[in-house]
């Protein structure tokens, strides 16, 4: 198995003098990858403009996002994806994900919240026959289509399609549509029973999910964090202990990453906690990033 670790920045807004430090950081240590999430109501940057920054800067560092198609047009966003991909030698690595629901955001999308796997579900299928160099035909909401085709078509063939979610719901259109998944704020063995559940669902379908394409988001502290960080823990999964979801220090986010491993999580998004940062520790600095390397980049094979 194939065991890799993104970063993701503790930092919400991007000054870009820290944005550079940081990829320039990660690809220097010999990270895999830089993850930045789509936070359409959030303080935060465009991830696809900052990875568009992040591919001119570096040249080995793959491009990591979650991306929320819903509220985006999807043939602009297949083109954008593409070009991405393309002008980064085939860097970009893309998870789909229907929202994070904060207050206002289905209304600024113009998504109700019924409707969005469907429409998440939609985008996959458009995606995936423009990237294949397919025209596509037919109306989609507001948008339609007659015989479209995207140009250029992206570097890597297929441009693979992650998804993540931990219900039922999101755990069967994993298996059945995705070519990856990307979990959040689990413990190994819950991990492992969503790959299981994935796995049955691809099988159902007739598809198989390659053994290396099963991740998780984990939050780690370098030092004991406030409160409120375990307190996030609690309120997103109230029935896990969540001691168990955020280490702190060396010992507990390696002993975490190796019980994913052995439980078939092999690709990890890594951020550092911001509730244990105090005013005195500059985000995303090089001792940061130095102690993360130290720390779990012999785990990467």
């Amino acid at each position: 198995m194939k065991v890799r670790i993104a970063v993701a920045p503790s930092f919400t807004s991007f000054d870009p003098d820290v944005f550079t430090s940081f990829i320039e950081g990660l690809e220097r240590f010999g990270f895999d990858t830089v993850w930045l999430s789509d936070i359409p109501m959030g303080a935060s940057t465009d991830p696809l403009v900052a990875l568009s920054y992040a591919a001119a800067r570096t040249s080995k560092l793959k491009l990591g996002t979650n991306i929320v198609p819903l509220g985006r047009n999807p043939m602009l966003l297949a083109k954008e994806l593409a070009q991405l991909d393309l002008l980064s030698g085939g860097r970009l690595l893309l998870s789909l994900v229907p929202g994070i629901d904060q207050p206002g955001e289905r209304g600024a999308l113009g998504v109700g919240k019924a409707n969005r796997g469907k429409l998440l579900e939609e985008f996959i299928t458009l995606m995936r026959a423009w990237w294949q160099g397919e025209p596509v035909t037919g109306t989609y909401g507001p948008y339609v289509y007659d015989a479209v085709e995207v140009r250029p078509l992206p570097r890597q063939n297929p441009l693979e399609i992650w998804l993540g979610g931990m219900g039922p719901v999101a755990l069967e259109r994993a298996g059945r549509l995705a070519d990856g998944w990307l979990g959040a704020v689990l413990e190994p063995e819950a991990a492992g029973n969503a790959r299981r559940a994935i796995e049955e669902s691809a099988e159902r379908a007739g598809r198989h999910i390659d053994a290396d394409h099963f991740g998780l988001s984990i939050p780690y502290a370098r030092v004991e964090p406030h409160a409120r960080a375990f307190e996030a823990m609690r309120v997103r999964r109230p029935d896990a202990d969540p001691r168990a979801l955020l280490p702190v220090g060396r010992d507990e986010l390696r002993a975490l990453l190796s019980g994913h491993i052995e439980a078939g999580i092999t690709k990890f998004v890594l951020r550092l906690t911001g509730a244990s940062m105090t005013e005195d520790m500059p985000t995303a600095s090089h001792d940061d990033l130095a102690w993360l390397a130290d720390a779990v980049l012999d785990l990467q094979t």
